[in-house]
């Protein structure tokens, strides 16, 4: 096994500063034609340039996108491209995707109802519930610091370390045990508690920590914990199966041929890695559903919803909080979590009171890509602005 790639997919705050405007894509990179977009507009957010960021898909950059812009100031619903480029028929806007990272909120909001239920301790060490998974080179590692990504734990292996290597094996599956033993192997990175580092280990190794609670498969605690409270009908864990049930818009990544042009690869199928870190399947509105609820109480009782609305101020640099990361723009602040597998990018973000929430899609073609795609770019630009 080779040392699996992290890649921070949101550099939200760089871009949305530097952002002068959408970014052109060559004509002989756009795979094709565009679909028409179609949208509901009321008080509060900016419809046309909305409108305006999902113009022209597909590109060379996304092939579709879904948009729910929401809060108490309005809301927009959108979508654009295509459901695949071979039939080139318009993207269905309740698709499901792949949702990528923005699987930790709900991996975190699941244990912090644990907390809540008093079932697990934030301050008691990992270690109590899972006895030798990290071995004697680790010191304490508390539950608090696997949810705000100051543990210490180094990245396990994956599969691969490049696009090529990991599709190769994209219908093999590693085990959250197997993931974890290949990181303790490293030993720790850092003391707990002195550094955050976002990686999907914390996160790996949480829902191990449910699993063992409840005495259930984390799939199935999570949705009876999250999932079913906050009504997301359509979310769910495929666990070792590739494929994406029911309705969905598929995904591509753009590989450079050798004779300098681009080739769209068909990546819908696809066993997901990290469960609890990254494997949920969901909706725009299954989303925007944790969101607000989350957000609202519902979910999580107050002393434990703190937790997603607290970064440790002990830990310079810090951004993490408990599932999400805290961004602030144009006097707002904003907390979000990003997501992205092959052929699909992610975003939730929402202010604190619910004035403004956004939930994309976007179908990127570089999904993986160390930037914000100018897709998804040109929608949080829009969205937030």
């Amino acid at each position: 096994m080779r040392v699996q790639r992290r890649t921070t997919v949101l550099a939200l705050s760089v871009a949305l500063l530097a952002a002068a405007g959408p970014l052109a894509v060559p004509a002989s990179a756009a795979p094709a034609a565009s679909s028409p977009v179609t949208a509901r507009t009321a008080a509060g957010p900016d419809a046309a340039a909305l409108r305006a960021a999902l113009a022209g898909l597909p590109d060379g950059d996304a092939t579709a996108a879904l948009v729910r812009v929401g809060g108490h100031d309005g809301r927009w619903r959108g979508s654009a491209g295509v459901h695949d480029l071979a039939s080139g028929r318009p993207a269905d806007p309740r698709a499901r995707f792949r949702a990528g990272s923005t699987t930790k909120v709900v991996t975190a909001a699941a244990v912090l109802r644990l907390a809540a239920d008093g079932r697990v301790d934030l301050d008691a060490p990992v270690q109590h519930y899972l006895p030798g998974l990290l071995g004697t080179a680790f010191r304490p590692v508390s539950v608090r610091q696997l949810l705000n990504h100051t543990s210490g734990i180094p990245a396990g292996d994956g599969l691969g370390d490049s696009f090529e290597e990991l599709y190769a094996h994209r219908f093999e599956y590693l085990t959250p045990r197997q993931v974890v033993a290949s990181a303790v192997a490293k030993g720790p990175e850092f003391a707990p508690g002195t550094r955050q580092h976002y990686l999907n280990i914390n996160y790996t190794v949480l829902g191990l920590l449910v699993a063992k609670v409840t005495g259930r498969p984390y799939a199935s605690a999570a949705t009876a914990l999250v999932l079913r409270p906050a009504g997301m009908r359509d979310t769910y864990f495929p666990g070792v199966d590739p494929r994406i049930k029911g309705p969905h818009n598929h995904g591509y990544q753009k590989v450079q041929r050798a004779d300098g042009t681009a080739e769209f690869l068909d990546v819908t199928d696809w066993i997901p890695a990290d469960e609890a870190a990254g494997g949920m399947i969901s909706t725009t509105a299954d989303l925007e559903r944790l969101l607000t609820r989350l957000f609202r109480g519902e979910l999580v009782p107050g002393p434990q919803l703190e937790e997603m609305f607290t970064v440790p101020a002990d830990v310079p640099g810090a951004s993490y909080s408990a599932g999400l990361q805290r961004f602030e723009h144009n006097g707002r602040v904003y907390w979000l979590k990003s997501g992205a597998r092959y052929g699909y990018s992610t975003l939730l973000a929402a202010t604190r009171d619910l004035s403004r929430t956004l939930v994309y899609s976007v179908n990127a073609t570089d999904a993986k890509g160390e930037g914000l795609n100018p897709v998804a770019q040109r929608i949080a630009l829009a969205a937030l602005t």
